[in-house]
């Protein structure tokens, strides 16, 4: 279980009577919160920090615990802040300010100079907030109540972003081949991607992932053809292009597990040994959260999975999407969104269907994919782009609609969905900021989860929505 650790700020001017009530009350709080976060996060109380050497092994403990994603911090008191220095500088995890009172409301019957300097959170967190700001720490900062339900759903949101961040840590990332050749976009500095988000991607050659498919027996193929008629429908009578299929998932799911490996990309201009361009396969593994990417996109495939970990237990879909054709009906704008094969199958509306058809590109057989209707309701669009000195996340509001005609020639998933605040703002800004083809699109995530985990990880960010105006997009085209 996931740990965010929680540590209270006071001093020991007002003496041991004081500080009894500072730990009774944080302790108050930690059950609080444990109660209110069970199954996502366990949150456990430190020691208050009344001195530099206290902060110091708090901030040691949040640093180096591997199971530790982050650290709320909140001062009862007021708490010296110079005393915070030499512990926030060896922080290395995400960092939550509390703003908060143990008491709801003054008690202005008996309210007296004890219960003022035992209560002053306004007086230290303004102090702890200066020298945060000083340190130049990116952090969140949450104001109100504690027990209120607006606050507790903030926390719950830096939780998921501090547990993506730290999932995007400890993510290996390979590349079976190189980028789809003269592709722009998709390419990116790998070094600079580890030092900044942790991805540690490498390439792993595509004949060593055919000999692990080619080692999965009859019996894996029999077990995984069991799991796809019961959850989907076999509209094709092709049947062997689909075991093939089941094949390359088993193979490699095998290979990813034995490499501890949590995303990775291929391309089909590589494919040596393979009969078939993974579909399928693609489609189930990132349903089980791993990320993808085509055409060699490093970026898309660790970003996606990060993503995808940021959405765990909430409603909706989160996954991989490729910029495909318009409907440009005046004022009735569309994009039809999918790919070759590999949209994740957590996008899907019905009950989707297995089926094999022609492919046109890679100049293999035909491969068999899932075939659906995506969902409808509001959603972003995120990528990620390389700006050769720094990165670069764009994310814009959508709605996901529901596609106004059948399209029974089209063998893919099918995502569709309207720009914010209109078609032109919408696309133009996107291409101002230089947004990729390759994109997560997230009905479960919003615009502030990106927000705050571009602000955590200093990455710069431009949104796109309905607030976005004529005047934002000159801004966009003078980057």
């Amino acid at each position: 279980m996931n740990k965010l650790y929680f540590v209270v700020g006071s001093q020991d001017l007002y003496g041991d009577e004081c500080l009894k009530h500072v730990a009774e009350d944080a302790a108050k709080m930690t059950a609080f919160f444990n109660k209110k976060f069970e199954g996502k996060v366990t949150v456990e109380l430190l020691p208050t920090v009344v001195n530099s050497e206290t902060c110091i092994e708090d901030m040691r403990k949040v640093s180096c615990d591997d199971e530790c994603i982050g650290v709320m911090t909140w001062m009862h008191t007021f708490s010296p802040a110079k005393m915070w220095i030499k512990g926030l500088q060896e922080l290395r995890k995400p960092l939550l300010h509390l703003h908060t009172q143990a008491n709801e409301k003054l008690p202005y019957d008996s309210i007296d100079m004890d219960f003022m300097n035992l209560n002053q959170a306004a007086h230290g967190d303004r102090e702890f907030g200066f020298i945060v700001a000083r340190l130049r720490i990116p952090h969140q900062v949450v104001a109100g109540y504690y027990e209120h339900e607006d606050v507790v759903e903030r926390i719950s949101k830096f939780i998921d972003v501090a547990k993506a961040i730290n999932f995007s840590k400890h993510l290996k990332v390979a590349s079976f081949g190189n980028n789809m050749r003269e592709v722009a976009v998709t390419d990116g500095d790998r070094v600079e991607s580890q030092i900044k988000y942790g991805w540690e991607c490498n390439y792993f050659a595509i004949g060593d992932l055919v000999d692990e498919i080619n080692k999965v027996t009859e019996q894996e193929i029999d077990k995984k053809m069991e799991e796809y008629t019961s959850k989907y429908t076999m509209k094709t009578k092709n049947i062997a292009a689909v075991r093939e299929q089941a094949k390359y998932e088993v193979g490699i799911e095998k290979f990813l597990k034995a490499n501890n490996l949590g995303a990775f990309a291929d391309t089909f201009q590589d494919l040596h040994g393979l009969k078939q361009l993974p579909g399928i396969a693609a489609q189930n593994l990132m349903g089980k959260g791993i990320g993808f990417g085509p055409e060699g996109d490093y970026k898309i495939s660790a970003f996606s999975a990060v993503l995808m970990k940021m959405s765990e237990g909430r409603k909706g879909a989160t996954g991989f999407i490729e910029d495909y054709t318009y409907d440009l009906t005046s004022g009735k704008e569309l994009e039809l969104a999918s790919h070759m094969l590999e949209v994740p199958v957590s996008f899907a509306k019905n009950k989707p269907e297995i089926d094999v058809l022609p492919l046109g590109i890679g100049g293999k057989e035909d491969p068999a994919r899932l075939i659906f209707d995506g969902v409808e309701g509001d959603g972003i669009q995120v990528t990620m782009v390389d700006m050769g000195d720094h990165f670069r996340i764009i994310c814009a509001d959508i709605e996901l609609v529901k596609q106004p005609k059948p399209m029974p020639n089209l063998p893919v998933a099918r995502i569709m969905y309207r720009h914010k605040p209109n078609f032109r703002i919408g696309t133009e800004g996107w291409c101002y900021a230089g947004g990729a083809h390759h994109s997560v699109v997230s009905t479960a995530l919003t615009r502030e989860d990106i927000a705050l985990f571009a602000k955590l990880t200093g990455t710069e960010l431009i949104t796109i929505g309905d607030d976005t105006t004529e005047a934002d997009l000159q801004k966009l085209s003078a980057y």
